[in-house]
């Protein structure tokens, strides 16, 4: 492998081969789930190739691993996509045995079309509208997710990992440092590897859960954010193995725990001038602002699908456990769906809280985003700012997957937004996933119908 070439790679990719020998290159991509699919090669093969191949099938499977019927007009023939280096996404991968880099890659037709399906391909496609306009969205997520005790038997429940004091309860004390510190080992963990990818963590903090920890990410462009979501993902989990526990990033793991959010915060700049959109010259909030909320009002209940794309994940929308239950927006109000943060006009955003933990980094923030700018294209009007606790009003949201699913095939000006062909892929395997989902008996239902109806 020729100097140049790494002398090419990311800054962080080239610190962490310092003085060592690369053996081997992860070709990687998300699937609709955020699982990194693709292949493993030699250093000194990855050298000489220009791309790869892999079956546009993987966006066919459903999470159990069955497919569904979501090919096209020429038949489940499972074609072969182009798959691209993004080099700029050349990141370490520490916890392996031996000297190992990723990078995620681009599909492409055999036309060189960017592949509509594919879920990074579908957040480029969402902020290419808004550079179309002159705007420079801007992203910062937020994630949430669990340290829970190892669990090989899927009948059994999800218990929280057991810290150094030994109790799982020292864990639920929200914003404490004594409970940051039961996951110590674990966070050091987190760290080093963040470190070693060339990411910056903008604080890890305890969450209201019992081991419910959450990482903030600074704010930027939203595929390099959603690329260190996707990488954080297998990151965080890493980690958690090397200290006998597994990470969960599921919305609603344990019962009576709070369910696991992806936050996303939004500000839209002006790409000549660099100004933020949401701020008028005088400081005050302006029409972009509103129209922004009045977007995410409208259009996300046809997206939560998309947000929550997942059975489970309607188990975390319940009232006063720390998940929105309706579109509210208020300024500094944790019980709305829609909060405005505290902030200076320069940095004035927008929170979506409803996105959850589960759903893939690309598309839970193209989702957001494509809300938002059919809100700015279509000058959509907000409600007036909630006063007060959201929880005391009417849910607004979908409670389960299918009347989700429903939204999700009506909305014809969001699909326009994704991509047709997009939404028409995703409806099926969801559709197929919670077909898969209605065959099985639940213990509920065993306990309490068997022989009582």
């Amino acid at each position: 492998m020729s100097d140049d070439w790494i002398k090419g790679l990311p800054e962080a990719a080239q610190s962490y081969l310092e003085n060592r020998r690369l053996d081997e290159v992860e070709c990687i991509i998300s699937d609709l789930p955020g699982i990194a699919r693709g292949k493993a090669v030699p250093a000194s093969k990855f050298a000489r190739m220009k791309h790869f191949h892999l079956p546009d099938s993987i966006f066919f499977q459903t999470i159990t691993g069955d497919w569904s019927d979501a090919a096209d007009e020429d038949g489940f023939i499972e074609k072969d996509m182009i798959l691209r280096p993004d080099m700029t996404t050349a990141s370490a991968a520490p916890w392996t045995g031996d000297w190992t880099l990723q990078v995620i890659h681009d599909a492409f037709d055999r036309q060189g079309e960017p592949v509509p399906f594919s879920p990074r391909n579908v957040l480029k496609r969402v902020c290419a509208l808004y550079e179309a306009q002159g705007w420079k969205p801007v992203v910062a997520p937020e994630m949430e997710f669990y340290l829970i005790a190892r669990n090989l038997d899927p009948a059994r429940d999800i218990e929280p990992m057991v810290g150094r004091s030994g109790r799982p309860a020292a864990a639920r004390q929200s914003y404490s440092m004594t409970a940051v510190d039961e996951f110590g080992p674990v966070i050091d963990d987190i760290y080093d590897f963040a470190e070693a990818q060339g990411f910056e963590i903008d604080g890890i903090t305890q969450e209201g859960g019992a081991g419910q920890l959450e990482i903030n990410l600074r704010h930027g462009d939203p595929v390099k954010l959603a690329d260190e979501v996707f990488y954080f993902k297998r990151l965080i989990r890493e980690a958690a193995m090397r200290h006998d526990c597994y990470a969960t990033f599921m919305a609603k793991p344990i019962a009576d725990e709070p369910g696991s959010a992806m936050h996303i915060h939004h500000s839209v700049l002006d790409r000549a001038t660099g100004q933020n959109l949401f701020s008028s010259p005088d400081g005050s909030e302006s029409a972009a602002f509103f129209h922004f909320i009045g977007g995410l009002q409208t259009h996300l209940p046809s997206a939560i699908a998309v947000q929550a794309p997942y059975v489970n994940s309607y188990r975390r929308y319940v009232r006063d456990h720390a998940a929105p239950i309706n579109l509210e927006w208020a300024q500094d109000n944790r019980t709305t769906g829609i909060r405005i943060p505290i902030s200076e006009p320069e940095a004035r955003r927008v929170e979506n809280r409803l996105a959850g933990m589960d759903c893939n980094p690309y598309l839970g923030i193209a989702a957001s985003l494509a809300c938002g700018y059919l809100g700015l294209m279509e000058a959509r009007k907000p409600s007036p700012e909630f006063r007060g606790d959201a929880y005391a009003g009417e849910g607004d949201i979908p409670r389960v997957l299918g009347q989700a699913l429903d939204l999700f095939d009506e909305a014809e000006g969001l699909h326009e937004v994704l991509g047709a062909d997009f939404a028409r892929v995703y409806s099926i395997v969801k559709r197929t996933e919670y077909e898969e989902f209605l065959q099985v008996i639940s213990p509920w239902e065993r306990e309490h119908l068997l022989t009582n109806v």
